[in-house]
């Protein structure tokens, strides 16, 4: 996986032919539905034909969304796929408890092969995001949190996506306060809308995400030029590290612009980014 993976593109378990596509779309990780995609009486058959399908590695990073942790589904889920070759990652819906991810964490853990599927949790409700922190510090193989918007705007019952903008940030702060990656974004759900998808992302790394959920290819390219820094960004960062290899300490560039140490490693953090693709 890119050290910046910026693209996860959803598809159903259940349908082969498309995670086929899928895998050589150019997203950075694909993510194998097997909860909200997949009708009730079609969840056995998605599971089957996901485990034969990453019985052996794939070229392209793959995450399995299993079934919700409370459901009847989930163990066989996990049980079924936690030791494949091709499962590069577990997604956890709806958690709302880091009791789930250490059950989780010890049922998945691989007794041979070396290692555990990394988990990923979803929160998706107001319980799960007052215990962000909790989640995201549950257990060492627990790699990142994200936000199940649709899920989580029913629960609180909120008209205007304005209204998650709380809720975003905390799990932003959490995951930070946690050593975790800046969360992914959730899925922008109108494929045809381009353009309000751009603006959603430019919002969205305002609140310091990064990368989105997508669930179809033609979304791919805008949200990775939506968080890849411009040009503009890239020759500031250049300017400010100059500047501090010239000259140590706090300074203050022709500009105006302050530069300390805080400055200096979010220009270093946004040059690796630049130089992902």
């Amino acid at each position: 996986m890119r050290p910046y993976p910026l693209t996860w593109l959803y598809v159903p378990g259940d349908r082969p032919e498309t995670v086929t596509k899928a895998l050589a779309a150019g997203a950075d990780v694909v993510v194998v539905d097997l909860e909200d995609a997949v009708a009730p009486d079609r969840k056995r058959y998605a599971r089957e034909a996901t485990a034969e399908r990453l019985s052996d590695p794939q070229p392209v990073p793959v995450h399995v969304r299993v079934n919700a942790l409370d459901g009847p589904l989930a163990a066989a889920d996990l049980a079924a796929l936690a030791p494949l070759p091709g499962v590069r990652g577990l997604r956890l819906p709806k958690v709302t408890s880091p009791a789930q991810i250490t059950r989780v964490a010890q049922r998945t853990a691989r007794t041979e092969g070396g290692g555990a599927p990394p988990l990923y949790a979803l929160l998706e409700s107001a319980l799960g995001i007052e215990r962000a922190y909790a989640i995201a510090t549950a257990h060492p193989n627990l790699r990142g949190i994200a936000l199940g918007e649709a899920d989580l705007r029913a629960d609180l019952g909120v008209r205007h996506d304005r209204g998650l903008d709380w809720s975003r940030s905390r799990v932003v702060v959490a995951a930070r306060a946690a050593a975790l990656p800046p969360p992914s974004q959730s899925v922008h759900p109108d494929i045809r809308d381009l353009e309000g998808l751009r603006t959603s992302c430019a919002h969205g790394r305002t609140l310091g995400f990064l990368g989105r959920a997508a669930v179809h290819p033609r979304q791919l390219p805008v949200i990775e030029r939506a968080f890849l820094p411009t040009e503009e960004e890239i020759e500031q960062a250049e300017t400010i590290l100059k500047a501090a290899e010239a000259q140590q300490g706090a300074q203050a560039l022709a500009d105006g612009t302050f530069i300390d140490a805080a400055v200096v490693t979010q220009a270093h953090r946004t040059l690796s980014l630049a130089q992902r693709a």
